[in-house]
């Protein structure tokens, strides 16, 4: 069973498959598979250079007949290169032509980061580099008001039902909301029990707003990719074992109920059927307030995407959008 969260006019599943990280070669057939599974809401951006398979993977269900278009929640994102208002419709209609799709159920801004813009003929997806022979990243400011309204264009157009944002701090979202015509229907975030993020996670629920988190399993996710250790995992943490032991659960699904439990929707990722089952298993336990507390109580507010840090590191430039 995946449960819903209410979002503007639509019903976004509690529990989506995150695309992120997820391979080329295996994102069709695994997209497939997880509509198949059950999974309802898919969380893709042009940035993860694997839009097109995910298409594949979205049509081949729905010409199976696993599921009709209007049973899937499929989001993606605008990535930093193409925040100038005149690039905002040419991004979004790249997505929806690899995702073979005539309407997203969310977009979003990915960061509140703003890149000169690289035309989608040169390089696409154009990552963090003006210039992959310079290795230069080069900032090109553009308000966010700017990109926000054409973001509204989206929804007046029927491009997209719901507009949101990403990785957006508390200061930035009372400014968004100062001058919103359309207000974000969601906020993604890193967010798990080492970064409960819990004043920002109280304000967008007092003002309406859905929050997803990514990276739901903490260092998981950045274990592969040499930005994280296995000694940074919250799976091996006393008390997500005893509850997992309470519950007879894994520690996985422990902390992924006590996000949704907290109110957040989650997006995991795996191209493991059984673990893709498993993430899926979360309606039928729940954590108890002792229990609900003690995990939010390992809050650390250790972040591990963090553009302040890597893009210094990776690509020369410091870029810190968190104090």
């Amino acid at each position: 069973m995946n449960d819903t969260k209410l979002i503007g006019k639509c019903a976004m599943p509690a529990v989506g498959m995150g695309l992120w990280k997820l391979d080329n070669d295996i994102a069709a057939k695994t997209v497939r598979d997880a509509i198949e599974i059950g999974y309802r809401h898919l969380d893709s951006a042009a940035d993860y250079g694997n839009e097109a398979e995910v298409g594949d993977g979205i049509s081949a269900a729905l010409n199976e007949g696993l599921c009709k278009r209007d049973d899937l929640w499929i989001t993606s994102k605008l990535w930093n290169t193409d925040h100038r208002p005149e690039h905002v419709a040419v991004g979004c209609e790249r997505s929806l032509n690899d995702l073979k799709l005539d309407v997203l159920d969310l977009y979003m801004i990915h960061f509140p980061i703003s890149l000169k813009h690289v035309p989608h003929k040169e390089r696409y997806p154009s990552g963090w580099l003006f210039d992959e022979n310079t290795l230069e990243m080069q900032i090109d400011p553009v308000p966010i008001y700017e990109t926000w309204a054409a973001m509204e264009e989206l929804v007046s157009s029927g491009k997209v039902k719901n507009i949101g944002i990403c990785n957006f701090t508390t200061g930035m979202m009372h400014d968004l909301l100062s001058y919103a015509k359309i207000p974000p229907a969601a906020l993604q975030i890193e967010s798990h029990p080492y970064l409960t993020q819990n004043r920002l996670v109280r304000l967008c629920q007092d003002r309406g707003i859905a929050v997803t988190a990514f990276s739901p399993l903490a260092a998981l996710s950045y274990i592969p990719m040499n930005m994280a250790d296995e000694g940074e995992s919250v799976l091996t943490e006393l008390v997500i074992k005893s509850v997992a032991e309470r519950v007879a659960r894994t520690p996985a699904q422990v902390v992924l109920r006590w996000a949704v439990q907290r109110g957040t929707t989650v997006i995991p990722k795996s191209s493991n059927s059984n673990r893709m089952r498993e993430n899926l298993q979360l309606f039928d336990f729940d954590l108890t307030d002792n229990e609900m507390a003690a995990i939010s109580a390992l809050n650390q507010n250790h972040r591990f995407n963090d553009p302040g840090d890597f893009c210094e590191t990776e690509f020369g430039k410091f870029y810190p959008i968190y104090d």
